[in-house]
């Protein structure tokens, strides 16, 4: 009984932890930390009482005003103001969970909008975001921007700071004030898509990232980025059975059984790639969803059009330059060209640095060079690779390709 009362419990944090934050950035006047201190509480107080008394009826409105008592609780002792212990007092005592301000016909992605606020830079926007309202922790987050945890907490404790002493208030912007937050927004789905991708235990954030999606292009049609992140989630989302094999191990692009791929996604994704791309405003996530239909359409890993790849890469890094879009272009160049062509890409980006603690990087190079025929180099690239991979589905996948490099220096 208990397990099934927490497994509920943890569904309902999924689905009800943006609403109750929502609703308590409003109540406390804009103040983020207590906010999300307080709706953590309300959680806390669930796990404690509802294994005993079972779940409430109407659990949402339980968090919700467990979770203002403990605001007010707190604001009681923090002030000593009798206009704002009026003011308290006067309120509902049980809210709603999420009052809805706007036309946005989904009350999530209208608190996207609402936090995605334009006097923050866009990674202040998309970490406070996916903090505040999707639940993911400041590791978790830190872990997608590849920086370290106390670096991205300080980023958000910076923005919830300029939020209070700027007076930004949280609420949601007129419909022609939407373009300006939607590159944040973009972002945030992307973010909260791949943290699913990731992760086969939170698969329903895929899910749920690609149906936010849906209804952003509906809302926004003549927005092609938007329909770009759509096709692209679409895109990798079609491949989701072939990534892992039965024992729980990541199975490359190249060895996936494309017989597991859902052609009917992949036809849709690509569909919508095409459309947006017709509009000749080609952004980030469209191109990034052109070479997911390049690697989709493939009908075997050999006809892939690594050559073309090669090309969207390029101009993805100029429209969105960064060094992992580099460390992508090169992989391209490499099998379109032969290892030889990429090596001096990879040396260049990892003599840069920016990318020293990227797993990846060190397993694009131990790649790389045990192609070239440089396997003692490869060797110590991989083991590299090995201490920084952040899942042990990784750390299997490059222990896999350090037994297979060694029996075959064996051989």
């Amino acid at each position: 009984m208990a397990t099934e009362v927490r497994h509920r419990i943890a569904a309902i944090y999924a689905d009800g932890w943006s609403r109750i934050v929502a609703t308590m950035i409003r109540f406390t006047g804009g103040d983020w930390d207590l906010a999300e201190e307080c709706a953590q509480d309300a959680f806390t107080r669930a796990l404690r009482k509802w294994p005993e008394s079972g779940v409430p009826d109407q659990p949402l409105a339980w968090l919700t005003t467990a979770a203002r008592n403990r605001a007010i609780d707190r604001m009681r002792r923090a002030s000593n103001e009798a206009t704002k212990l009026q003011e308290v007092a006067a309120m509902d005592p049980e809210p709603p969970p999420y009052r809805r301000d706007g036309d946005i016909p989904d009350e999530r992605l209208e608190l996207m909008f609402t936090c995605c606020h334009p006097s923050l830079n866009l990674d202040a926007q998309v970490a406070l975001t996916l903090r505040s309202l999707t639940g993911m922790s400041t590791g978790e987050i830190a872990r997608a921007f590849l920086v370290s945890e106390r670096a991205m907490g300080q980023r958000i404790f910076r923005a919830k700071q300029k939020v209070a002493h700027a007076g930004i208030p949280f609420r949601v912007p007129p419909a022609h004030l939407l373009p300006d937050r939607l590159p944040a927004v973009l972002h945030v789905l992307y973010l909260l898509f791949n943290e699913g991708y990731g992760d086969p235990g939170k698969a329903r954030l895929c899910r749920e990232a690609i149906r936010l999606a849906r209804v952003l292009t509906r809302l926004m049609p003549d927005e092609p980025e938007a329909a770009g992140v759509l096709a692209l989630m679409l895109l990798h989302d079609a491949r989701r059975r072939s990534r892992v094999d039965a024992a729980g191990d990541l199975v490359p692009l190249d060895e996936q059984d494309r017989t597991l791929w859902d052609q009917e996604q992949i036809a849709e994704g690509a569909t919508i790639c095409e459309r947006a791309l017709r509009r000749g405003r080609a952004g980030p996530f469209q191109l990034q969803a052109a070479i997911a239909a390049c690697h989709a359409t493939a009908p075997l890993a050999e006809r892939t059009d690594w050559a073309q790849i090669a090309g969207l890469y390029a101009e993805l890094a100029r429209v969105a330059p960064s060094p992992i879009v580099e460390l992508n272009r090169a992989v391209a160049v490499g099998m379109a060209d032969g290892p030889e062509a990429a090596l001096p890409l990879v040396d260049a980006i990892a003599g840069a640095g920016r990318l020293d603690g990227y797993h990846l990087l060190h397993a694009t190079r131990a790649d790389v060079l045990r192609r070239s025929g440089r396997t003692r180099e490869a060797v110590t690239h991989y083991r590299r690779a090995l201490d920084l991979a952040p899942t042990e589905a990784e750390r299997r996948f490059l222990r896999n390709r350090l037994d297979r490099l060694h029996q075959e220096r064996l051989e």
